[in-house]
């Protein structure tokens, strides 16, 4: 995507009456962050010079508390970082009139790119897929609760994909897809869930990069959407036991001079590119948990017959299974990772999977034989998937992965999560999959 000239973004603020430019930057759980400047200030300075910003973003927890790191915290004295706004990002906020978003990344205080920003984390893996000579692909899929204003869920029954039921709720969905194609997120289409109030919105794929901002954007704009008509929403991945929680499944597909690589093969099978791109996933699937399901709630959902999978396995059409592969539909083939929760960082996720997929293409991995049937019944010999926090933390510390995602984002990440298991497990108690008041009170809100 080529990037817009200062003069043409110039002339969209005037032509939109903006006032206000987000300078949007993402802290470490996916928490959109930033600074709000006057759009003439951006125009003459800003976008050109960028803004500053603590570092301390990178080290907040979900309750904006600060949690003590070796790489961040009183002693380094919580510096200042640059964010360099990227042009290509500029979008207007038709839903919030007179307001303009950028997109930014970070610069330390040694004017190299942050290790900690997500958005460097993720470029980082891009690029080590382009050395190999492709061009990743990648899309999400997310689902999440529309509440009333005290959060029980806006409807008491549950009608997947229902085109009849709850016409006021469909009037506020109405407008989320509205906003969300006026933000050029290329919208494919929206339907009720399998949970009281439960939503899902799809949109097509993007360059991984672009992607991972439409997936925050995306989150931000359903949740001031839901507010608009005196309701609200929630990424939580479990807020109410016994119901359905909230995924996020990552597809992801590799391109070579605009053809889908993973389209050939034999039939329905998989080609030899394909097949190590999935073998990565495979092979790193256990460490990946983290970073698809960073708190203790979301752990909730790895459960059998939850659509949700409870090994590393692969197949074809089928929802039991952790990566489910899509074959035979020519440039739609692709690998969908069906283990992450709608409160993953979307960003850390991309970067994982593309990670995983790499190191698959450098090895050549085999992820071993297709999965058949309902994988619940009966896994197999399949590895089981981490199951708890805990377990999820220990599948990633000291991993390859780790090492792949960076040594600093990786010390930092797991000082984040140890204090956040630390919280959970002290007031988490009861039955494993009650969702207590005090998780719910955590989370709800802010994932």
């Amino acid at each position: 995507m080529s990037s817009p000239r200062l003069d043409e973004i110039a002339a969209l603020i005037a032509e939109h009456d903006v006032h206000t430019v987000e300078l949007s930057t993402i802290d470490t759980y996916g928490h959109l962050r930033g600074k709000r400047v006057p759009a003439g200030r951006f125009v003459r300075t800003v976008a050109e010079h960028g803004a500053h910003i603590a570092d301390a973003i990178y080290v907040m927890d979900v309750q904006c508390e600060i949690v003590d790191s070796p790489l961040i915290n009183m002693g380094t004295g919580f510096l200042d970082m640059h964010l360099e706004p990227e042009l290509s990002t500029f979008r207007i906020l038709k839903h919030r009139p007179g307001y303009a978003t950028v997109m930014t990344n970070s610069i330390d205080h040694e004017h190299k790119p942050h290790p900690l920003d997500p958005r460097n984390v993720l470029q980082a893996q891009v690029d080590r897929v382009r050395a190999l000579g492709y061009d990743p692909i990648a899309a999400t899929e997310l689902e999440c609760y529309i509440c009333h204003d005290d959060w029980t869920p806006a409807q008491s029954n549950v009608q997947y994909s229902s085109l009849i039921d709850n016409f006021p709720l469909e009037r506020c969905v109405a407008d989320m897809r509205r906003a969300l194609l006026d933000l050029d997120i290329p919208l494919e289409s929206s339907n009720p869930e399998y949970g009281p109030g439960q939503l899902e919105i799809n949109f097509g794929p993007a360059d991984p990069m672009r992607t991972a901002d439409n997936t925050i954007l995306f989150k931000a704009t359903i949740k001031e959407i839901a507010r608009n008509h005196g309701l609200r929403a929630t990424f939580m991945p479990k807020p109410y036991a016994g119901q359905s929680g909230n995924g996020m499944h990552v597809h992801t597909s590799l391109s070579q001079g605009g053809r889908n690589v993973f389209d050939g093969g034999d039939g329905h099978l998989l080609n030899d590119v394909f097949r190590h791109w999935v073998g990565g996933l495979i092979h790193h699937a256990r460490p990946i948990s983290l970073m698809g399901i960073p708190m203790g709630n979301g752990y909730k959902r790895v459960r059998a017959y939850t659509f949700c999978p409870t090994h590393a396995h692969w197949g074809g059409d089928n929802r039991s299974v952790l990566c489910r592969c899509t074959v035979g539909q020519g440039q739609a083939n692709r690998v969908e990772f069906r283990g992450a929760g709608a409160d993953a960082n979307p960003y850390l996720i991309i970067a994982a999977l593309l990670a995983a997929g790499a190191d698959g293409l450098e090895r050549q991995l085999d992820p071993g034989p297709q999965a058949m049937g309902d994988q619940y019944e009966d896994p197999g010999d399949h590895p089981l998937l981490p199951a708890t926090f805990a377990e999820g933390m220990a599948a990633f510390a000291g991993s390859p992965l780790a090492a792949a995602l960076g040594d600093d984002f990786g010390v930092n990440f797991l000082a984040l999560t140890t204090n956040e298991l630390a919280l959970y497990e002290a007031n988490a108690t009861g039955d494993v999959d009650d969702v207590t008041e005090w998780e719910f009170a955590r989370y709800v809100e802010f994932t």
